[in-house]
């Protein structure tokens, strides 16, 4: 039997590693051995104790330096939301350690761009594409964002169980807006050389099934698949993800 992999998992805004439990229970029972799931909580995000106007792509990435030099050879990352930014980051930092990204209805941009941008261009035409962002609370002013419990399930869990949906909600924490709005720099020689796949969430109200294909118009090149889901399968369905990760995974 090959070695096992190492698989770091980095979660979205205002969420922490909890929300990768049911997937790794999945693909231990689904791949046993194959995969060692390292499910990070990004700092200043609720975890840690720092306080969340501390999040930083800065941070981010100095806490997983940490994480990775502790490891043997490439490992895969896995991002969801708006930890594909990160995601995309440590590559072009790491390129020779990173074996495969994917991205679970993350945001997969191109170099310097933000998520915004993104957002504005479909606005005008299409007033879904501002998803989460009108319900958000701000108690510390355009510093630090809460969902409500209630938005989170109307846009990141209406496909959940309700009870589940309800626990789930409320694990939500506050988010620093310099560890949302993020953008990373990316060469074609250094993060250009990675394998991608992008998985589609079709029934997403966070980052609208629009707003992934446009990014996946904007950044080609990645293998892209889709599940009938809203914005969080790793969480609703870890199955159904699994079943679209397995056949490109297997062929890395």
């Amino acid at each position: 039997m090959s070695a096992s992999k190492p698989m770091i998992l980095i979660h979205g805004a205002w969420q922490g590693s909890w929300v990768w439990d049911g997937f790794i229970a999945a693909l231990e029972q689904r791949a046993p051995g194959r995969y060692i799931p390292i499910p990070v909580d990004l700092p200043g995000n609720g975890a840690d104790g720092a306080p969340p106007e501390s999040a930083s792509m800065e941070s981010y990435l100095a806490y997983l330096d940490a994480i990775i030099v502790r490891l043997t050879g490439s490992f895969t990352l896995v991002a969801h939301s708006g930890g594909g930014v990160v995601a995309s980051a440590l590559a072009e930092r790491h390129p020779e350690r990173v074996r495969c990204i994917v991205y679970i209805a993350a945001m997969m941009l191109p170099s310097d761009m933000g998520f915004g941008e993104v957002v504005q261009r479909l606005l005008p035409q299409d007033p879904t594409a501002s998803g989460i962002t009108p319900w958000l609370l701000w108690p510390v002013d355009k510093k630090v964002s809460v969902v409500p419990p209630e938005a989170a399930i109307a846009f990141f869990l209406q496909d959940y169980a309700p009870g589940p949906a309800v626990i789930a909600s409320r694990r939500f924490t506050p988010q620093g807006e310099q560890g949302r709005a993020l953008t990373a720099q990316l060469t074609p020689e250094r993060y250009g050389t990675i394998p991608r796949l992008y998985v589609q969430a079709t029934q997403d109200r966070s980052v609208t099934f629009a707003l992934q294909k446009l990014m996946c118009e904007l950044a080609p090149g990645a293998v892209i698949r889709s599940v009938d889901t809203g914005h969080a399968p790793h969480v609703v369905a870890p199955d159904i993800l699994l079943d679209a990760m397995f056949p490109w995974l297997n062929n890395i």
